[in-house]
Formats: structure tokens, sequence, C-alpha cells
């Protein structure tokens, strides 16, 4: 029964991570309004991404998620699935915010553009900003952890307290 039980997680977690991929091909330019389209991607600039999301955040009224992780952070895989199935808090989240994917990977650690922001204790790692790029939070999820995963109402919880 476990066994049947993860080869069919594997399955969806694969046609999860095959759809978000086909998704980043076909718009790989900026932050994006859905983050759930895009995974943590090295080769991405995530100083020209933070401008164009500054942009949109101006002309949108809302604020900026920095989500710094990497596709090797269960955690962060963990997060993003929370997202994914849980449509009001990837609502709110997309209606609140734009998001912002920072990779940190032996492959491509971002020092220089993370160097401008207080330490990261452990992945994934929240950054919130207003929408001019101020850091206004930096947020450990690992205090938004539950259990072997992240709560939805402590992640909303926290969604709400920094939105705009």
């Amino acid at each position: 029964m476990i066994r049947r039980v993860l080869m069919i997680s594997l399955l969806v977690i694969s046609s999860y991570v095959s759809f978000a991929q086909t998704s980043n091909e076909n718009s790989n330019s900026g932050p994006q309004q859905d983050s759930l389209s895009w995974r943590f991607d090295s080769s991405r600039d995530p100083g020209k991404d933070l401008n164009e999301a500054i942009i949109t955040a101006t002309q949108t009224h809302k604020r900026i998620l920095l989500d710094v992780g990497g596709e090797w952070c269960i955690w962060c895989r963990r997060l993003d699935t929370l997202f994914a199935t849980h449509s009001d808090l990837s609502s709110f989240l997309n209606g609140h915010f734009v998001v912002v994917k920072v990779n940190y990977s032996k492959e491509n650690k971002n020092e220089k553009f993370l160097s401008r922001f207080p330490k990261i204790p452990g992945y994934p790692h929240y950054f919130v900003l207003e929408h001019d790029g101020s850091l206004l939070k930096s947020q450990d999820t690992g205090e938004l952890e539950e259990g072997n995963g992240h709560s939805p109402s402590k992640v909303m919880t926290f969604l709400k307290t920094w939105a705009q």
C-alpha cells in the first residue's frame, strides 16, 4: 500500500515538474504573475528579474516576493506543491505579489545578488519587498512548517500580513 502511494505521488510530482518545465520554456522572460509556472533556474539573472518585478509591482500596486531556493531543495518543492494544491493560497499570492524565484544551487549561488539582503539561514527563504524593491521582511520559511510540510494557515497568515 505504501509503495503504491509513493508511486502515485512520484507520478503526480513528475507530471507537475514536466508541466512547470514546459511552461518555463514557453515564457522565460522575467517574473511571472503565476509563480507556479516556472522553476528555480540557475541561468536566470535575478537582478534583471527583480528590475522587471519592480516595474510590474509598481504598475499593479503589488509587493514583491523573492522566493530563494533550488530544484535540489525538498522543502522548496513542498512549498511549491502547497501552492499547487491550495488554490486559495495561490490566488492570494498571485493577486497581491509579484513573485521572483531566485536560484541558489551549487551551479549558481547568486551571491552578488543575495549579498544585498540579510543572511539566509535555510531554504526556501522569502524576502518581501515593497513595490520599489526596498526590503520589508526576511522570512525563514521553517517558521511556516508543520509536520512534513508547510502549514496552509501559517502561510496564508504570512501572506495576508505582508500583502498590500
